[in-house]
């Protein structure tokens, strides 16, 4: 289990859990779990426990959503994620149908800021392995992607999507939000995400700034 993940508070700037992501997703035989909630997380520990390789489960400090964890020791499926909105509208030919690829808790800014946007959001919980069937379908159902996650975007879960696509020859524009290379100062998680554009609000701008006929 990796804990402070993200942003952690005022326990230093060298505290913040940015880089995991990259460092994990390069070790042969290695899993990485993004839960969304506290449901998920319980959930993915429970599968991490039934494998027959290392796998990290990456959460944050604190508290968590307030999705409360079901009863038992149920996992979820290794390297699947699942789509959590579809986006509602007909497409006219001129806005781009848009997708958001949420890799933990930014899931639920990510769900906010899609409600808009009426883009489709997928909580995507593996950066290793991929549910790289579920991008894919996505894809072909949508005119660009944009990815979310609580991490650095250098090596992170949005260069692992690209990194899928390419590989399967799909050609999709790509929006990845995430953690610039900067060391980030301390202090409150809340605040400093937004500082990076990293709630529903600053989500929305970044769709919305490089994909602006989304929302014409």
């Amino acid at each position: 289990a990796l804990d402070r993940a993200g942003l952690v508070g005022a326990d230093g700037a060298t505290h913040a859990g940015a880089y995991d992501i990259p460092f994990v997703r390069c070790i042969p035989n290695m899993s990485l779990a993004c839960p969304a909630d506290e449901r998920e997380c319980r959930q993915l520990l429970s599968t991490a426990f039934a494998q027959n390789h290392p796998v990290a489960v990456r959460y944050p400090r604190g508290v968590g959503v307030g999705v409360a964890p079901l009863p038992g020791l149920d996992a979820l499926p290794l390297g699947k994620g699942e789509i959590r909105r579809a986006r509602q509208g007909v497409s006219d030919g001129k806005a781009p149908r848009i997708a958001i690829l949420a890799f933990g808790t930014l899931l639920y800014p990510a769900l906010e800021a899609a409600e808009a946007l009426d883009a489709t959001v997928v909580n995507m919980r593996w950066v290793k392995p991929l549910d790289v069937d579920l991008l894919l379908q996505v894809a072909a159902d949508h005119d660009a992607l944009v990815t979310v996650e609580e991490g650095s975007t250098m090596g992170g879960a949005g260069s692992a999507v690209m990194e899928a696509l390419n590989a399967a020859g799909v050609v999709r524009p790509v929006l990845a939000l995430g953690l610039p290379d900067v060391f980030i100062e301390h202090g409150d998680p809340a605040k400093l995400l937004a500082l990076q554009g990293l709630d529903a609000a600053g989500i929305a701008h970044a769709i919305t700034a490089r994909f602006a006929a989304a929302v014409a």
